[in-house]
């Protein structure tokens, strides 16, 4: 735990925040490697041990952060020289009152976890190119270390690199990468970097690109000044790129940026995939709603954490209700989301109509997999785009395919329709083959899905499998809907817990209010999620979604200096339920219920409802 860092925005792993030493650093930040090197900045170097020519004693400022007497050591150095005893600092540095960052070999054995306010990633410049190795030395260092606590990678990186670096989770850089480019008469852009020998024009319009114009002027330059300029170049263009992935931050489409901007260099794009196979660590980081629209437009979409969450929710936490309904009905997505108020999904109503109360209905998409009909409001499933081609990639076919697999594997119909077409024809097929059960196929050979003689077959088929519906189903399945969305929202089970059976659902414009004898228990969320009332939140079960606070009241945002312990599954944006021996209130997670309890700083529950007990 730190009191020198605080976290204030959140995008998965990466974070804006804040170091308050002498002069406040906001993260991420692009540290000046000559005022390291002098120790003139707010943070100090204090070297290498092996460097007797450093002077840490002219930095005991306790205004200042220190980074700790280090050894400079190669990746692979051998581990009785990594893990050797640190010598013993000098009486400057043991006394020094005030923040302190340690060097850590990805090798090293033992982290320490408690008093550092500041680690510094060892070796990071030679991770270059080095996709799994970086990927495997950033998240065993955040792994083992408390999340108030920011991260530095020195010598790393560049314009081209930066998003991938925080979006790892690194907090600090510095311009040194960018220096030594300049000597190499590199001149770096966001798409990579281009020799300077080789340029024709500026593709820039940054101050030094401005006045010197040409790139064959600037070839004229003597060789110490020409590595001064494009040096100051390559630092005002990281500069740059640090403030487009703040914003990009503070907005939520961080990943669509890094998925887009990995696409210069294959070792980022290496990158971005390893870090996506280690689904844990950026599952715990990443919310489960957002403001702004999730946009797939690449194979690793396919691969993010909103992706795989919700198609793993679907599967361990929906049960489609109504016991007896026995009928499936597979339908594709469309444009408009929700998908109910599509013109194509009209058209489907209305073929179906007399009969929808006595089947269920799922609908086919890529990258979501399977979204039951009851789910379709909820985060991601009415918040996504994609780009719409018509053709499906063999990996959206074989992901598609494996959660209908799944899917119908664990939830067993006695029929099953499918009006599809295209991709999701094929999807259909190659389960039907897998499962070796019977599908129908509704959809006539000519004309498309909405054509009267595929939605007359779309009907026929249903109609020859139940009988009409009769009208005492719907408040029932008003309650199925909403008692689903809190299953998949807080776990199996709940929603029956929550919304008793003589419960009411009140529909409006700007979605619906769930009233139990009078009492308002719950209320829809602009993400399709439930959010419930200090009367609903009563009934929840104890045991989840909980933040467990000190002996207060709270007034405003409950910070994390006053939570006793939370429910490791709180991930960022979850509602919850907070208690203690003098509150009891509901509202929005901030942080992930770990956060919560391991920091020392920072807003981790913004309450909606709070009483006192």
């Amino acid at each position: 735990m730190t009191k020198y860092f605080e976290v204030t925005d959140r995008d998965c792993a990466a974070r804006i925040g804040r170091l308050m030493l002498d002069q406040r650093i906001r993260t991420p930040a692009i540290l000046n490697s000559e005022l390291l090197r002098k120790h003139r900045g707010s943070i100090i170097d204090c070297g290498c041990v092996w460097d007797r020519d450093e002077s840490p004693e002219t930095s005991a400022d306790p205004g200042k952060l220190l980074i700790l007497p280090h050894r400079s050591l190669p990746p692979h150095a051998p581990p009785e020289i990594v893990n050797r005893p640190p010598q013993p600092f000098s009486p400057q540095i043991a006394g020094h009152d005030g923040a302190v960052g340690e060097v850590i070999h990805p090798a090293q054995a033992d982290i320490p976890g408690r008093g550092r306010d500041l680690y510094v990633l060892g070796a990071a410049a030679l991770f270059e190119n080095q996709a799994r190795s970086l990927v495997d030395a950033v998240l065993r260092l955040k792994n083992n270390t408390a999340p108030d606590t920011a991260v530095y990678a020195p010598a790393l990186a560049t314009p081209e690199n930066l998003a991938v670096l925080i979006y790892l989770g690194i907090d600090l850089v510095d311009d040194t990468a960018c220096t030594i480019r300049g000597y190499q008469d590199l001149y770096l852009t966001r798409e990579g970097a281009r020799s300077i020998e080789r340029l024709r024009e500026f593709p820039c319009s940054c101050a030094i690109c401005t006045e010197i114009k040409t790139p064959e002027e600037l070839r004229s330059r003597p060789k110490s000044e020409r590595a001064r300029l494009l040096a100051d170049h390559n630092t005002a263009r990281l500069s740059e790129e640090l403030r487009t992935v703040r914003e990009c931050i503070r907005d939520g489409i961080l990943r669509e940026y890094v998925e887009k901007q990995c696409r210069s260099s294959p070792y980022l794009t290496a990158a971005l995939r390893l870090l996506d196979s280690e689904h844990t660590y950026l599952e715990e980081r990443t919310p489960t709603v957002r403001k702004s629209v999730l946009v797939a437009n690449t194979a690793e979409s396919q691969n993010r954490v909103e992706v795989t969450r919700f198609a793993e929710r679907v599967l361990s936490r929906f049960t489609p209700p109504d016991s007896d309904t026995d009928t499936l009905v597979i339908l594709p997505c469309s444009a408009k989301k929700p998908y109910s108020l599509s013109r194509s999904h009209a058209r489907f109503f209305d073929a179906l109509k007399g009969y929808r109360q006595q089947v269920h209905e799922i609908i086919l998409t890529s990258p979501l997999g399977v979204v039951p009909r009851e789910l379709e409001t909820v985060y991601p499933a009415a918040h996504y785009d994609i780009a719409v081609t018509g053709e499906w990639s063999l990996d959206e076919t074989a992901w598609v395919a494996a959660c209908l697999r799944t899917y119908l594997a664990k939830h067993t119909y006695k029929n099953i329709i499918a009006h599809v077409s295209g991709g999701f024809f094929d999807v259909c097929k190659i389960v039907e083959r897998d499962l070796g059960i019977e599908i129908v196929y509704s959809a006539a050979a000519t004309g498309g899905l909405l054509s009267d003689d595929s939605l007359a077959s779309l009907r026929e088929s249903v109609a020859g499998i139940v009988s009409s519906q009769s009208r005492g189903r719907s408040r029932r399945s008003q309650l199925a809907t909403v008692r689903a969305i809190a299953d998949y929202q807080f776990g199996r089970g709940v929603g029956e817990q929550l919304i008793p059976d003589r419960a009411r659902v009140k529909s409006g414009r700007s979605g619906f209010r769930i009233f139990a004898d009078r009492e308002q228990i719950a209320s829809s969320t602009r993400f399709g999620t439930i959010a419930p009332t200090l009367a609903g939140a009563a009934n929840m079960p104890p045991d989840i979604y909980r933040v467990e606070i000190d002996d207060f009241l709270p007034k405003g945002s409950i910070l994390a200096p006053g939570v006793v312990s939370a429910d490791p599954q709180i991930r960022p944006m979850d509602e919850v339920i907070v208690e203690g021996a003098m509150a009891f209130g509901v509202g929005r997670a901030v942080m992930s219920g770990r956060e919560m309890v391991e920091s020392s700083r920072g807003v981790a529950v913004d309450p909606r409802a709070v009483r006192g007990v």
